[in-house]
């Protein structure tokens, strides 16, 4: 694609872990950038092979926990303007001239921008269930942003003021039900350590009336009814995952995995 030269640089990067299946399609989708970085958890299946198909720049890291990953990568980065791509996000074109617009003239004083999100889920657009607002900061300065330090679903803290992108990405975060289901115990036990430090002493409303609650706010007042089973399914596991996390707060709390 042709570009102006006054539009500023643009690093992409994309963090991994066996994301073979993933990391090809969300290369293409980002091609226009001027320096695409892959941080790699030292993977076990063909992500690095597919990747280095393609102009990236590769470091390899171990693996603490997400916030870490990209607080750590983010100072790697030539350029000051980056946009961070999930594995198993797309970049859609609409989005992508969005960006380079965006990049040509920026706005004075904005540091970031929020990215609103079309999600899949088994096969299946997600209109509801919660994730009918769902959006990321994804496309930001280096020198003013960085992930608050948390276990896990961190987010961008900014110095300076934060706009809204009109496209959307592609999201699609469901590989198969045992995959999605282990990375909810993955999150669950991340989340565990998180609530750890503001999570009184734990009770029967933590074990019997949140897990519910969460089925009941994404299936019925987020109107997942309306995906079918696919929103059941979402409500169902977020409920699940509510339980999960505090039974490994107990756990943790006591030593024990």
């Amino acid at each position: 694609m042709d570009r102006l030269p006054s539009m500023e640089k643009l690093s992409v990067i994309i963090p991994v872990y066996n994301e073979a299946h993933n990391i090809e399609q969300a290369l293409q989708t980002v091609t226009f950038a001027d320096e695409i970085i892959v941080v790699d958890s030292f993977s076990s299946d063909d992500t690095l092979a597919v990747a280095k198909k393609y102009p990236v720049k590769i470091l390899q890291r171990a693996f603490n926990y997400p916030a870490s990953q990209k607080n750590w990568v983010i100072p790697q980065a030539s350029h000051e303007w980056i946009l961070l791509l999930d594995a198993d996000e797309r970049v859609t074109p609409a989005l992508q001239e969005e960006i380079i617009e965006t990049l040509k003239n920026p706005p004075e004083n904005t540091v970031a921008f929020w990215i609103y999100r079309m999600n899949h889920f088994m096969g299946k657009r997600v209109k509801y269930s919660g994730m009918q607002n769902d959006k990321v900061i994804r496309l930001f300065k280096k020198s003013h942003c960085r992930y608050e330090d948390k276990m896990v679903h961190e987010e961008i803290e900014t110095q300076g003021k934060v706009g809204f992108l009109k496209n959307r990405l592609l999201h699609n975060t469901y590989k198969n039900l045992d995959d999605y289901i282990a990375k909810l115990n993955r999150y669950a036990y991340w989340q565990a350590r998180d609530y750890d430090k503001h999570t009184n002493r734990l009770n029967a409303f933590h074990f019997f009336v949140k897990p519910p609650w969460r089925f009941f706010k994404h299936f019925v007042i987020q109107q997942g009814f309306r995906d079918g089973v696919v929103g059941f399914t979402i409500s169902f596991l977020a409920g699940y995952a509510t339980a999960l996390r505090y039974i490994k707060l107990w756990l943790y709390r006591r030593g024990q995995k």
